[in-house]
């Protein structure tokens, strides 16, 4: 029988939701967050699956280094870039500019 990750996806969502115009983090952190140190795959899925979501703000989910790694996933491939230089990050080469500056590590700033 197939698992349901649909508790899993909303606290993914949840999270997202939380992350400040204009700031990015990481699919490992989320997962890191939420107790699963080793699920950035799954939190990758769940954003995948969250493009319908218009409150939910997928393009500020990025890999670890910054990359746009979900971009493919938007509407158009310029769309996530897009989204982001409207919040004032910088990217360059599908690759967020000062990326430790903009940084929201939710593990941090949502101390529990």
């Amino acid at each position: 029988m197939a698992k349901d990750h649909t508790n899993f996806f909303n606290n993914v969502y949840e999270v997202v939701k939380l992350i400040p115009a204009g700031r990015v983090t990481s699919y490992g952190a989320i997962a890191q967050y939420l107790g699963t140190k080793s699920g950035a795959r799954m939190v990758g899925w769940a954003m995948n699956a969250a493009h319908g979501l218009s409150d939910v703000p997928a393009h500020r989910v990025v890999n670890r280094s910054g990359v746009l790694t979900g971009r493919h996933h938007f509407q158009t491939p310029t769309l996530m870039q897009e989204r982001l230089e409207a919040e004032g990050v910088k990217v360059n080469d599908d690759k967020i500019e000062g990326f430790k500056e903009v940084y929201w590590e939710p593990i941090k700033e949502l101390e529990l």
